[in-house]
């Protein structure tokens, strides 16, 4: 029984078997078939292949053209035996190391390809030859498919049948993309260094080797040199591990100077963001992908583009003779979209006298006081107000130095106001749009480093990934951004919050037609709406902003609402200011692309004026939308510091009239909040991070305390400051009883009369009180209609004249007496 059970089961398995076998010959004979049936093109076609289709790169309107990439296609071949030997092995080493053992492909690189592709759910890994590439690049379309790649791999293994290696080399450096409208290394090598490439030193050649895998990115005329210089040197690496160049050699190469030549592109509008564009598709769609026609409606607006490049160029050649600042860069952003209208990355990308080609706009600078904004906007998070009181005073802020000692040295760190100057107690209003030191740093410590990192995170600000670096410098510009990052960042406040990451996309259609990919809203809720007015509340006050900049500064636009920030760092290499209204966030940088210093003048001199001359451009084109204005705090639920009340801890209100304690009836034109007590800094009184919960029991186990202590004890020896803002009374403010309250009748027109609403109607009051009258308003339907001010306080109007007016209406009138007191009075009248 177990026998013949046994027996049964290994028929079945080997019928299975013989299944599978049939079924994997089956597929393997399909498939083989299907591959005889590939044949290659006439390779004699591959020198005079032109590219058919053109990837386009359009404005906003989808009618200027900022760039054809193929517009001036360079391509010059040259024999094999002509191009030297480094560039060969510096192209195989980096390309494909196996290059003359394998017969068109590797199984390994195949196997751990697929394996990726499989796991990242994607078909992006490639696992290619050189040879896999020729063919690429050569004879198949773009398109990333299972059956394209199989293509690929049979086209690969019958090209090595029917040419040689050195053939297939020969094809590929003739053939491969350097960069820009370069292909060949001939071409390649005529436009970056002015010779043949049968003269390319073994550095040029690890340049060039370097360049195909991401052309954009790796462009010496890129934002991404130092990454270029990075894959050089890997190149040569590889080289000498394979025994491609001796030790000396690779020494030579590597301590060897390079100069590429100036760009020379006359066909090219707005390039920095061309570029910027470009490395954004080959990184999403691959190099190959844009080689074949796409056509890129972009974000831009080209009109406000022409007149940034110009003030840029205008603004920045001044600033070379006036400040030493050879070069300028400036973004501007739609906040409502996230939308990139305006990106300036030099004052001229052809002048290789600054580097213009570098796009400053996305490249890493330390950003000055234009980065406390984010650190005061954790403080309103954490509970702080606009009229939260620090002192200015100068201050050692390292706890590994004494309280006396305001040594720079390190650890120390006692830094300084951008005048020298101290100023005492200062509300957190002043602070910001002064760009006070002393009173940010304060402010870091109370809004916490990591939550202040981490909301800059939230913002968009991508480059501060290491908190422990940075310590309380960060609000003073510690740390490295990017300008087109602290734009976006900056029009989450002008957005009521909302954060839109900035785009430069709007349409991506491939050669066929076909929509890739359109821009679509992803808006982001980041700060509460509150905290956003509050910040463009305090950076679009021009009083509080005036004793440092001036009534008339280029930070303030008559009429308008823009609120703005500027930053110098402290060795004055970079000049900042970001500013922005609801519709628009334009920020900008000057300085020196080779990192040297600037003049020692603040970024209100030197970058200020350029960003104001292209505000008011662009001002003219916008609406004139104004912020929205935060709501009131209540003062009565805030400590006295933290309502801008320094001289004491312990408050009180009285009546300004009477200069007793204020009661119910004391009107709120006459109280007054005073407070008594010593005066202290903040963490007296605050725990810093619940500044609205209750007052620390222990303030000197705060370990900044005494730091911020001793130097505010040696200001109040100085001015004789003894604490408390007056004596407390003790009495209650007997002016404003209901006693002492003013009563007023309307005596014209009587209740529910009917008049005439084409005449005037004259209507008169009588009133009665301790303290004269002052004044009588007049309302019809709750609008007011006028005012008088003289006895007997009588007022004419004409009924049709008021707006809303019914057949049946309500007269109001309120009088103010000389204390503020107030009393009304109420009549109807009908309208014939």
């Amino acid at each position: 029984m177990i026998s013949r059970l046994t027996q049964l089961k290994r028929r079945i398995k080997r019928h299975h078997v013989l299944i599978a076998l049939s079924a994997a010959l089956l597929l393997f004979g399909s498939l083989a078939l299907w591959a005889s049936s590939l044949s290659l093109p006439d390779l004699k076609s591959f020198e005079e292949r032109k590219v058919q289709q053109s990837t386009k790169i359009y404005d906003r309107t989808g009618k200027i053209l900022l760039y054809d990439l193929h517009g001036n296609a360079q391509r010059t071949v040259i024999p094999y035996d002509q191009m030297p030997r480094f560039i060969k092995n510096a192209t195989i080493a980096i390309e494909d190391e196996s290059f003359y053992q394998h017969h068109g492909i590797k199984i390994s690189s195949i196997i751990r390809a697929t394996f990726a592709n499989l796991t990242s759910g994607g078909f992006s890994q490639g696992g290619s030859t050189i040879t896999q590439q020729v063919v690429k690049n050569s004879l198949l379309t773009g398109e990333k498919t299972i059956a394209r790649k199989l293509k690929e791999w049979v086209l690969a293994v019958k090209l090595e049948r029917v040419i040689s290696k050195d053939e297939i080399l020969g094809l590929y450096l003739n053939e491969t993309p350097y960069g820009g409208s370069l292909y060949g290394v001939e071409s390649a090598s005529e436009s970056y260094f002015g010779k043949s490439a049968g003269a390319l030193t073994l550095a040029e050649s690890a340049y060039l080797a370097a360049l195909p895998q991401a052309p954009t990115y790796y462009s010496p005329y890129g934002a991404h040199r130092d990454k270029l210089e990075n894959r050089k040197n890997l190149v040569l690496k590889k080289m000498l591990d394979l025994g491609f160049i001796t030790k000396e050699e690779y020494a030579d190469a590597q301590a060897e100077k390079v100069n590429f030549n100036v760009q020379e592109d006359n066909t090219i509008k707005a390039p920095h963001f061309v570029f910027y564009i470009r490395e954004y598709l080959e990184q999403k769609y691959g190099q190959d992908a844009i080689e074949r026609g796409l056509k890129v409606t972009t974000t831009l607006n080209y009109d406000l583009e022409r007149d940034a490049e110009d003030i840029v160029a205008q603004y920045a050649a001044e600033n070379t003779i006036k400040f030493n600042a050879t070069n300028a860069g400036m973004v501007a952003v739609d906040p409502k979209t996230g939308q990139i209208l305006v990106m300036v990355g030099s004052r001229d990308y052809f002048d290789p006298d600054i580097q213009g080609n570098f796009n400053i706009t996305t490249a890493s600078r330390q950003p000055g006081s234009s980065f406390k904004p984010f650190v005061y906007a954790e403080a309103m998070i954490k509970g702080y107000t606009p009229s939260t009181i620090v002192f200015d005073l100068k201050t050692q802020f390292s706890t590994a130095c004494k309280p006396d000692d305001f040594s720079k040295e390190t650890p120390c760190f006692s830094p300084d106001n951008y005048d020298n100057i101290f100023r005492g107690p200062v509300t957190l209003r002043e602070a910001l749009a002064q760009s006070l030191n002393i009173p940010s740093v304060q402010v870091l410590y109370l809004a916490g480093i990591t939550d202040s990192l981490k909301l800059a995170k939230d913002l968009g600000i991508t480059t501060l990934t290491d908190a422990a670096r940075y310590g309380l410098s960060l609000v003073l510009g510690g740390g490295e951004v990017r300008l087109l990052d602290m734009v976006g960042a900056y029009a989450v406040f002008a957005n009521d919050g909302v954060r839109n990451t900035p785009t430069g996309i709007l349409k991506v259609e491939d050669s066929s037609g076909v929509v890739l990919e359109e821009y679509q809203p992803h808006p982001a809720s980041i700060l509460d709406p509150q905290i956003a007015r509050t910040l463009n509340d305090m950076l679009s006050d021009n009083e509080a902003r005036t004793p440092a900049f001036g009534e008339n500064s280029a930070l303030y636009f008559p009429g308008h609402d823009v609120a703005a920030k500027t930053g110098t760092t402290n060795d004055y290499r970079d000049a900042w200011i970001l500013g922005y209204t609801p519709s628009l966030a334009v920020g900008a940088w000057a300085g020196n692309n080779d990192n040297t210093p600037m003049e020692k003048k603040v970024a209100g001199f030197i970058v200020a004026p350029l960003w104001h001359a292209f505000m008011e451009k662009a001002l003219a084109t916008l609406p004139n939308d104004q912020f929205i204005t935060p709501d009131p705090l209540d003062p009565t639920t805030l400590k006295p510091i933290l309502q801008g009340l320094w001289q004491g801890g312990e408050s009180y209100t009285i009546d300004t009239v009477s200069g007793k304690l204020a009661t119910d009836y004391t009107p709120k034109e006459t109280r007054q909040i005073k407070v008594s007590g010593d005066i202290h800094s903040i963490l007296y009184y605050v725990d810093k991070d619940n500044p609205r919960g209750a007052t620390p029991a222990n303030p000197s186990s705060d370990p900044q305390f005494s730091h911020w202590e001793y130097p505010l004890m040696l200001w109040k020896q100085a001015g004789g400051y003894g604490g408390g803002s007056g004596v407390r009374p003790t009495g209650y403010d007997d002016v404003h009883t209901p006693a002492n309250m003013p009563h007023v009748t309307i005596t014209s027109p009587t209740q529910n009369s009917t008049v005439d609403g084409e005449k005037p109607l004259l209507v008169q009051i009588s009133s009665q009180g301790r303290y004269p009258a002052t004044k009588v308003d007049f309302y019809v339907n709750g609008i007011l209609q006028g005012s008088s001010n003289r006895f007997p306080f009588s007022f004419s109007f004409t009924p049709a004249d008021t707006a809303d007016l019914n057949q049946q209406n309500e007269l109001r009138v309120v009088l103010y007496d000389s204390v503020f007191d107030t009393a009304e009075a109420v009549t109807s009248f009908t309208v014939r």
